[in-house]
């Protein structure tokens, strides 16, 4: 014959009875003595709290034959046939199970007749979240207008899943966790009854493990117990339930402090031999990480909330000193983070293994996140000039820093090139040109990564690498369109014989080596008027970015004009938005976006006008 598990042997048969839940257990206590009961009650919480213990309480509550009262007799017929579950007029049903709606058309039949031995006929639906809509909607009528002699009692660990028209028809409460100390005064309780000695600490890691369920913590109870030792210890729980020692804890956190590699693979490969419960290690860890903390910020007066014994906190109070705030804080945060990832991982151990490697190099790897932190939020990734750009660089400080061989040698007095001297562009390269061309070139120094394959990512970052480095000048602002020229040879000879508009557009991309030097340029219109260069367009976004360009754009007009010219930018009198297929068409045709479809083999969906401060621009 099987044994009476302890949660079923203790489960409790009256409002004192129950632990916690101390408001709950006063309302519904009344309700059974005035007579004042709700139509339908809402339970939710997470498992083990007393839900469906107190659902039971209640409907003896209300059916006692010595009542109304505030507590059940547990002694007359009525109270010891609900205890057995025997009682006809309180039916328990389990929504996992009874989750369609044919179910609950039933169930709305019965509620219709008039209790056969009790005062009320009490509906006890279980893990009622599982009913399905169809079922919910049944429900609906009879919630809201029941009979006087019928009460619903629905009991759930996920209220989020029903809907609020439910809800709105009942009474909700919602059953909290125990604290750990009255789950230790429960457990000390039940081992009374069992004439079992136990320590004090053993009792304690049972409420922890328990984590605030009191069935939870009665099976753990159960587990241990099992052992058949004549008393419950320490080592006992730890070897039953798996879980790791308080030695352990100190000996990975020393590891930790003193970078101790090997150290902690020793005591990785001794956690797994062990069987230890993973999820509970990184909790406990956690909680060490915490400690810690407290410790290193508070001092001693951080006992008074550590829940340990006061040799332990000695441990941890000479070790916290050992370490910074900040990676105290760090790795509190990263094992928390972790526990959720190492528990779903498809290699546990390795996933656990790497969080033990990442909190002894933390130094290196706050270290590391420092040099990365930049204003603009640039990662500052790149390679020196003239080489490869690495895939993924170690350290994101060391490109900034590092000089240019090519910089270095070039005379000051030499001037710029016409193109960077270095391996052919190649497509991405070329995209990501056009799409920099708001800084002009500095010297050979800025020879592009070679490589074909280079991502688009890492290109902007070697761009940027290259930018940052010595002779670079200062960027321009972000709102300023691409430059319509590059770095020009002192020594470039301007088109001889009359001045024109065309000649102009023609002056300005033969200095650009070919290359369109500002997307729709060639659609603007210019006419010189004396020494002012007014130039126009149709469309107002085209001349938003005429007058962003402006100081490059006076720079080639004077070269090509004369030093005298100044340049103007006038709006259409009566501009209109383009229309969605001129967008699409002028976007067609901008270099930039097919290079962007060339290299990523990608096609343009949607073009729409986008509105940045005063200018209209389109956004794709």
């Amino acid at each position: 014959m099987s044994q009476e598990s302890l949660t079923a042997r203790y489960r409790p048969q009256s409002f004192a009875e129950v632990a916690g839940q101390d408001a709950v257990k006063r309302i519904l206590s009344r309700a059974a003595s005035t007579g004042r009961v709700a139509p339908a009650y809402l339970f939710s919480g997470t498992r083990g709290v007393g839900k469906t213990t107190l659902a039971r309480i209640f409907a003896k509550a209300l059916n006692c034959l010595n009542g109304p009262a505030l507590e059940p007799c547990n002694q007359c017929p009525i109270c010891r046939q609900i205890t057995l579950g025997s009682a006809v007029d309180v039916v328990e049903i389990d929504g996992a199970s009874n989750t369609g709606v044919d179910n609950v058309r039933r169930l709305k039949e019965d509620v219709g007749y008039a209790p056969l031995e009790c005062r009320y006929k009490v509906i006890i639906i279980d893990e009622a979240h599982m009913l399905s809509k169809q079922a919910f909607n049944a429900l609906l009528k009879t919630l809201e207008e029941p009979p006087g002699h019928v009460t619903f009692i629905m009991a759930t660990t996920e209220p989020e899943k029903f809907p609020q028209t439910i809800i709105s028809r009942c009474q909700h409460f919602v059953f909290k966790r125990l604290p750990q100390a009255e789950l230790v005064r429960h457990l000390d309780g039940v081992l009374t009854r069992e004439s079992m000695p136990a320590e004090p600490s053993a009792v304690t890691l049972i409420a922890r493990r328990g984590a605030g369920s009191v069935r939870d913590g009665m099976s753990l109870l159960g587990q241990v117990m099992a052992l058949g030792s004549d008393s419950l210890t320490l080592d006992d729980v730890r070897e039953v339930l798996g879980l790791a020692g308080g030695e352990v804890f100190v000996r990975l956190i020393e590891c930790v402090q003193s970078r101790d590699l090997q150290g902690l693979h020793a005591l990785l490969t001794q956690i797994l031999d062990q069987g230890v419960d993973l999820g509970f290690f990184l909790r406990e860890l956690a909680g060490c990480w915490r400690n810690l903390f407290l410790l290193h910020q508070m001092g001693d007066a951080a006992r008074s909330i550590i829940d340990l014994p006061a040799e332990e906190v000695d441990i941890w109070a000479s070790v916290a000193p050992g370490f910074s705030l900040g990676h105290l804080h760090a790795a509190w945060q990263m094992t928390m983070d972790s526990q959720r990832k190492v528990l779903t991982s498809m290699e546990p151990a390795l996933a656990l293994e790497l969080l033990l490697l990442n909190l002894a190099c933390l130094p290196d790897l706050l270290a590391m996140g420092a040099g990365e932190a930049r204003p603009g939020g640039d990662s500052g990734r790149g390679a020196a000039p003239g080489r490869p750009a690495p895939p993924r660089p170690v350290s994101a400080s060391a490109a900034p820093t590092q000089a240019a061989p090519a910089a270095q040698a070039a005379p000051a007095a030499q001037p710029a090139p016409v193109a960077p001297a270095g391996p052919a562009r190649t497509g991405s390269q070329s995209f990501e040109s056009s799409r920099a061309m708001s800084r002009p070139a500095a010297s050979g120094a800025f020879a592009p990564a070679s490589g074909p394959d280079m991502s688009l990512r890492e290109a902007q970052a070697d761009f940027k690498s290259r930018a940052d480095g010595p002779g670079a000048v200062p960027p321009m602002s972000s709102t300023q369109a691409p430059s319509v020229a590059k770095a020009v040879p002192a020594a470039q000879a301007v088109p001889a014989g009359p001045k024109s508009w065309d000649g102009f557009v023609a002056f300005c991309s033969k200095r650009a080596e070919g290359a369109k030097p500002l997307p729709g340029l060639d659609k603007a219109q210019g006419e010189l008027r004396g020494s002012e260069l007014v130039m126009t367009s149709r469309h107002i976004f085209l001349c938003d970015r005429l007058k962003a360009s402006m100081p490059l754009l006076t720079e080639a007009a004077r070269a090509y004009f004369g030093p005298g010219v100044t340049l103007r930018v006038d709006a259409p009198a009566e501009s209109v938005r383009k229309t969605r297929t001129e967008l699409r068409e002028m976007a067609l045709v901008d270099p930039v976006v097919r290079e962007a479809q060339e290299k990523f083999q990608a096609r343009i969906v949607e073009v729409r006008p986008l509105s940045n401060g005063n200018s209209k621009e389109s956004e794709i």
